[in-house]
């Protein structure tokens, strides 16, 4: 199996914060891709892709109709997607993804969480290089065989497909969404969760106490309301 395998493994086994942050993280994600493309379904791709990953963890569907609405109000603000990056104590490089009305509060917040843990908020630029932007889709098991499915997506971005727990994932690169997405749509192939991930390319190993000094700030951040992803180059 490969590095996309590996990191889905590693990251099942720990989070997916508690159900109430997974609702917060979608609830924004819809009022983003309704300011982005509309309050139907069916003319955005984006807010798709948004109501199947709210399925998939149960959200209400009465939840995602009210999301949808308040979405599509006018003098609703909006949330702008910001990316921070530092290092937390003995090396480990950290990617913060987030959605946020007041780039001022969650510039302070994430640089205390920083300061109070003994890591540092670096620049733009300082450790993105360092994972692969990857895009992923699960689809249901049945009937579908995942080696004729990869040769199948090759043409489409597709470099990984495998079967766990879950379904089949598909991982490709961040800028194959879109094509993998239509192309499953065209088959009628059921998606039923799809998302973007930040792959580490090297991960480094650390004692038991010096991961705890990393999961303090891990932790902190993942708190945050404005927080909707972390990733990390520590191995798990």
């Amino acid at each position: 199996m490969g590095r996309a395998f590996e990191f889905r493994k590693a990251r099942k086994m720990k989070r997916w914060s508690a159900m109430s942050k997974a609702f917060t993280r979608i609830g924004k994600d819809i009022v983003m891709a309704v300011k982005e493309g509309g309050p139907d379904p069916d003319a955005n791709s984006r807010l798709r892709a948004v109501i199947q990953n709210a399925k998939s963890v149960n959200m209400p569907k009465d939840n995602v109709e009210r999301a949808i609405k308040r979405a599509s109000d006018k003098s609703l603000g909006d949330y702008k997607e910001v990316l921070f990056e530092g290092y937390a104590p003995h090396g480990i490089a950290i990617l913060i993804e987030t959605a946020t009305d007041n780039n001022t509060r969650t510039v302070a917040n994430i640089r205390s969480y920083f300061n109070k843990c003994n890591g540092s908020l670096g620049t733009s630029g300082s450790v993105e290089f360092m994972f692969d932007h990857t895009c992923n889709f699960r689809i249901p098991t049945e009937g579908i065989d995942p080696e004729e499915l990869e040769l199948d997506f090759i043409d489409f971005g597709a470099e990984e497909v495998f079967e766990d727990e879950d379904g089949i994932m598909i991982y490709a690169p961040f800028e194959s969404f879109g094509a993998i997405q239509k192309e499953l749509e065209s088959r009628e192939i059921e998606i039923l969760s799809s998302g973007f991930e930040r792959i580490p390319q090297v991960t480094k190993e650390l004692s038991a106490e010096e991961a705890e000094d990393v999961e303090k700030l891990l932790e902190k951040i993942e708190e945050d309301d404005d927080v909707q992803n972390v990733y990390h180059t520590m191995k798990e």
